[in-house]
């Protein structure tokens, strides 16, 4: 009873107090999020610039990735940035967000440029590609083979594929199949040795 009437009767005084501590808070979120995203807008620069050059590599020459952040009024837990990543995959088509992308063959080598770049900056051991070789063929399937190729130099690299470009570039085979046994199916995973691997290859060719 005796602190609830000193808070009523010094009730001014502590109002003053808070709102100083809400100034001095509110000030120190505005530098502190104008920081993060001046730092943002430094790395989303070198992003674009590796994406870019990576679908190039990727036989994707006309393509243009940019990331976009737009900086909003209020502050969310992650600052105040709102960002998304577009993509132009033809010259004279717009930005456009990169869930609007159509074709799966772009999208996989997006992804995989995307994971190449990200997978160096935060230091992910293993990445598992699946589908990734989704409306690719010929060249292009041979352009993403090798670049998985050279990312598998520093991370381990599980990689579910149909292409021979792909599989054949892979130090370890393993042959998925499906089985009916007893009115059930199960899922049969075997590991091929040296002349499995020709086998196979051959066989998905």
């Amino acid at each position: 009873k005796k602190r609830e009437l000193e808070n009523i009767l010094n009730f001014e005084e502590k109002q003053e107090e808070l709102k100083l501590k809400q100034q001095k808070l509110w000030k120190k979120i505005l530098e502190v999020g104008e920081a993060l995203h001046l730092k943002r807008k430094q790395i989303a620069d070198n992003i674009e610039k590796n994406i870019n050059q990576i679908l190039v590599e990727l036989n994707m020459p006309n393509a243009y990735f940019k990331v976009n952040i737009e900086k909003m009024e209020e502050p969310t837990e992650t600052g105040f940035d709102k960002i998304e990543f577009l993509i132009s995959t033809n010259i004279g088509e717009p930005l456009k967000p990169l869930s609007k992308i159509a074709s799966g063959g772009e999208l996989s080598r997006i992804m995989l440029a995307l994971k190449t770049i990200l997978a160096s900056a935060d230091g992910i051991s293993t990445l598992i590609f699946d589908e990734v070789d989704t409306g690719i063929s010929g060249k292009t399937a041979q352009l993403v083979a090798e670049k998985m190729a050279y990312l598998s130099k520093k991370h381990q690299l599980i990689c579910v594929t149909h292409l021979p470009q792909i599989a054949s570039m892979a130090d370890t085979h393993y042959r998925i199949s499906k089985i009916t046994k007893n009115e059930r199916t199960y899922i049969n995973v075997e590991k091929l040795d040296y002349q499995g691997k020709i086998n196979e290859l051959a066989r998905i060719m």
